[in-house]
């Protein structure tokens, strides 16, 4: 990605004009990168800008009025994965009362057409936009003549039998089903972050862990897991980790602790990947510290025996995208 941006005034973002899609992207699923990769093919033969409108925090998140909202993964990761897509440029619109507040021929008109010079649209055929989500495919394709660009519906996305969305995939990983997620998503799904200091309890005790706070970030998954993680070698380790408050020791932050086996090392502040691989247990809340150790070490033989089949780095392989060969064969609603 050549240049990220966050404003919906400014100079505009493609003055030989755009191919532009719209959404969440809230994980960058096989649907997303199906749609990113047609607007980037779209932009091509065109001889025009690929480029991406996207909001943060998502619109969800803003609407819930506080409740936690799961997130498949941080601004960060989003616009990472965007720009991997080929995306040249991305607006990251700051969703606040502000945007939610403009009615929805106004975003028509300063966002799609005068910021992003868009000459062809390309969105789901449940997006809504606007004030009151007023704004849909059949507003954009009234003014579609009127403002020079046209609107192209993306068909969903399949795979093996199942639409793929960001709802479908938070449902699978709080079910624990981490391999039908990965199927969705196209990758396992992990959490990143630097390593930062904690209590150093769990070198103590005999587990040293690398400690990864989730900031604002809801995870759609907690509990004890089995893992893969990235970043501390040349190839994945195994371990095992915990995601939740830490209740026996009177935790209240979210933090995600990774013990990662027969590892000796000095992680602090590098950036690991640590992928789920599988549920072992709920959280849970220990008399004692002894009683917890007890449960580690079951819980980290059970680990082992999960992870002693898979070959080291087997998460980092990406799931292929089937779907854009699929999607070209789909019709297109009118």
């Amino acid at each position: 990605m050549n240049l990220l941006f966050r404003d919906t005034a400014g100079p505009t973002l493609a003055p030989g004009g755009s191919v532009l899609c719209v959404g969440a992207f809230d994980g960058v699923h096989l649907g997303h990168r199906a749609l990113l990769a047609r607007v980037r093919e779209r932009a091509a033969e065109r001889g025009l800008v690929p480029l991406a409108i996207s909001f943060e925090p998502i619109p969800r998140e803003l609407f819930a009025r506080g409740a936690p909202v799961p997130r498949l993964a941080s601004a960060r990761e989003k616009i990472e994965r965007v720009a991997a897509a080929g995306i040249e440029r991305l607006l990251l619109l700051r969703f606040n009362t502000v945007l939610a507040a403009l009615e929805a021929e106004a975003f028509i008109e300063r966002v799609l057409v005068a910021r992003c010079a868009a000459r062809e649209i390309w969105i789901g055929a449940d997006f809504r936009f606007g004030h009151g989500r007023r704004g849909d495919v059949a507003m954009l394709r009234e003014a579609s003549a009127r403002l020079g660009f046209t609107v192209e519906v993306m068909p969903d996305v399949e795979i093996a039998g199942e639409r793929v969305s960001s709802s479908t995939v938070r449902a699978h990983l709080a079910a624990g089903e981490f391999d039908a997620a990965a199927r969705l998503l196209g990758r396992p799904f992990s959490i990143g972050g630097h390593v930062v200091r904690g209590q150093q309890l769990g070198r103590k005790l005999g587990y040293p862990t690398a400690n990864i706070r989730l900031g604002r970030r809801t995870s759609p998954v907690g509990g004890i897991f089995a893992v893969q993680v990235h970043g501390a070698a040349a190839e994945a380790l195994p371990g095992v980790a915990s995601l939740g408050v830490r209740p026996t020791v009177n935790g209240t932050e979210p933090l995600l602790e990774a013990h990662l086996f027969d590892f000796d090392g000095d992680l602090y502040g590098r950036r690991l990947e640590v992928e789920f691989v599988q549920k072992l247990r709920d959280e849970a809340k220990f008399d004692d510290l002894d009683a917890m150790v007890r449960q580690i070490d079951r819980d980290a033989d059970e680990a082992r025996a999960i992870l002693a089949d898979r070959r080291p780095g087997a998460g980092q392989d990406p799931v292929p995208l089937p779907a854009i060969e699929e999607v070209r064969s789909l019709p297109v609603p009118g």
